[in-house]
């Protein structure tokens, strides 16, 4: 049975009295369990520069780039109250292999999402027997919920409505609903694999219901959340803290009509040309991409007013005090830097490089962070910050910053050092289905330099090497050669080893180029 309407299900009618009832008992329970409850927005494909604070000081003397001319005000005032950091990484730029890292602390060859899921890709997604953040806070007492895009289950044919049939029908199938059994501890649910229509998404419930919506989806994820956060339909235990993951889909393509943004947000950019948008030194304002800026920037906007809308319900319910809030994205978007058309999976600092913001009153000091904070090392700071140190996996592969972010001191050496993936489709049966996958990058990234090696697919030799010195070349518009900066090249080879055996690479299992990398 399909709904048309869910908002009306799921949010009902709050007046003010009873809103201000409900801030009242949440403010008790908050009080009564110190245990502090969890926000994380991520919209998929924003550039980290995209935010309007970068072009402002005391941001700007952080930033080794030229600030976005995006409209952000909520994000803005947001930073002043997080930290910020500058350097966030996304160790695959995927949304898919980024996923899994945030959701298990393991890079993509342990989480098993190596590559962006769908029906054609069986070898991707992510491992049923996978220890995630959300099965370790609800096993911790935390009411868990998951709204938007998951894209973190390869599509079978499951759909609740037509039970044998994929959910689309067509061929490769992206989307994909994911059974109560495979949603790792979130006990509300209202989700979607992946589907990039964006004033008309689908989302299924908790009970299997699927909801066809017609109005812009980071405004009714953001409906949602707030229904969760007033909880005006039990959706959740007032009386336990909340992790709440909000993944909103834009900015994401399509970005090239009013079909994919608000027109309000469309109308601030509308009259701008290429170039007073695109002010970045690498981008190539003749490319056809360049008409796409308008809207991508009108989808940022919009998104950064939906996430507003989420702090002043978190305002009003007097919960902002014990709620750790996070913004922060998959992987970013090159829009036209280095005249290519991909926006991600590359080892381009606009590729890689994401925003990442946290704010938790009392116990994080405002600041920008210019340390490296990687992809795996999400899921355990967050633990680490709701007391869970001790819980956290074995098999996690990311450090757990929290001691570092609250006393600004850490036990443990922190990294100073990524390391980037790109893996493509491998081998295919008989059916055309992908069941290996070929690590064809592998590099580092300090916070001085990029490196980038890819080899061929069937000698798996050298075939090209991206060398930046990212200090001196924020734009990256010089690839050097390694050989004249041997000093840099035994360094970085050598911490480019270390990385990859710590992940128990393919490239370390198979000694990949070991005439050039000391394993």
């Amino acid at each position: 049975m399909k709904q048309l309407n869910p908002t009306i299900q799921y949010l009902g009618f709050i007046g003010l009295i009873p809103l201000l009832s409900c801030a009242g008992k949440e403010k008790n329970a908050a009080q009564a369990n110190p245990a502090p409850n969890v926000i994380y927005v991520f919209p998929d494909q924003m550039r980290n520069s995209a935010m309007g604070f970068w072009s402002n000081e005391p941001y700007t003397r952080h930033f080794r780039y030229k600030g976005d001319p995006v409209i952000t005000p909520n994000l803005n005032k947001f930073a002043d109250e997080a930290v910020v950091f500058s350097s966030a990484f996304s160790n695959c730029p995927l949304s898919s292999p980024h996923r899994g890292s945030l959701m298990t602390g393991m890079y993509p060859n342990k989480s098993g999402a190596m590559l962006n899921m769908n029906s054609s890709r069986p070898v991707s997604s992510l491992r049923d027997d996978a220890v995630t953040i959300s099965d370790l806070l609800s096993q911790n007492g935390y009411n868990c919920a998951y709204i938007g895009k998951y894209h973190l289950d390869y599509p079978t044919p499951n759909d609740p409505d037509r039970p044998g049939h994929y959910v689309e029908d067509k061929s490769p199938v992206w989307d994909a609903y994911t059974p109560p059994e495979k949603r790792h501890g979130f006990d509300f649910w209202y989700s979607y694999g992946t589907f990039d229509v964006h004033k008309h998404p689908h989302y299924w419930d908790t009970k299997g219901t699927r909801h066809e919506i017609h109005e812009w989806s980071p405004k009714h994820d953001a409906d949602i959340a707030i229904s969760y956060l007033q909880n005006n339909a039990g959706q959740r235990d007032s009386s336990k803290p909340f992790f709440m993951m909000v993944s909103m889909n834009p900015p994401h393509h399509p970005y090239r009509s009013l079909d994919d943004c608000m027109e309000e947000d469309y109308n601030l950019y509308k009259n701008k040309t290429p170039g007073e948008l695109l002010i970045r030194d690498n981008a190539d304002t003749t490319m056809a991409k360049a008409a796409s800026a308008p809207y991508y920037f009108a989808q940022v906007t919009g998104v950064d007013r939906e996430f507003g809308r989420i702090l002043q319900a978190l305002d009003s319910l007097g919960l902002s005090e014990n709620t750790i809030v996070v913004f922060a994205s998959d992987h970013g978007e090159t829009m036209c830097s280095h005249g290519i058309n991909d926006p991600k999976n590359s080892p381009y600092t606009e590729a890689t490089n994401i925003p990442f913001l946290i704010r938790y009153p009392g116990k994080l000091s405002p600041k920008v962070e210019n340390h490296i904070f990687a992809s795996p090392d999400i899921m355990p700071t967050l633990l680490g910050l709701c007391g869970l140190s001790d819980k956290i996996p074995q098999q996690v592969q990311g450090y757990n910053f929290a001691e570092y972010l609250t006393t600004g001191k850490s036990s443990l050496a922190l990294p100073e050092s990524a390391l980037y993936i790109r893996n493509m489709n491998g081998e295919k049966d008989m059916n055309g289905k992908v069941n290996t996958y070929f690590p064809e990058s592998r590099g580092v990234k300090t916070s001085e330099y990029t490196l980038s090696l890819s080899i061929d697919r069937k000698s798996k030799r050298l075939k090209q090497v991206l060398f930046f010195h990212d200090e001196a070349d924020p734009y990256q518009l010089h690839n050097l050669s390694l050989d004249d900066y041997p000093t840099q090249k035994i360094s970085l080879l050598k911490e480019l080893a270390l990385l990859l055996k710590k992940a128990e690479d393919p490239w370390y299992n198979e000694r990949i180029l070991a005439d050039m990398i000391p394993y």
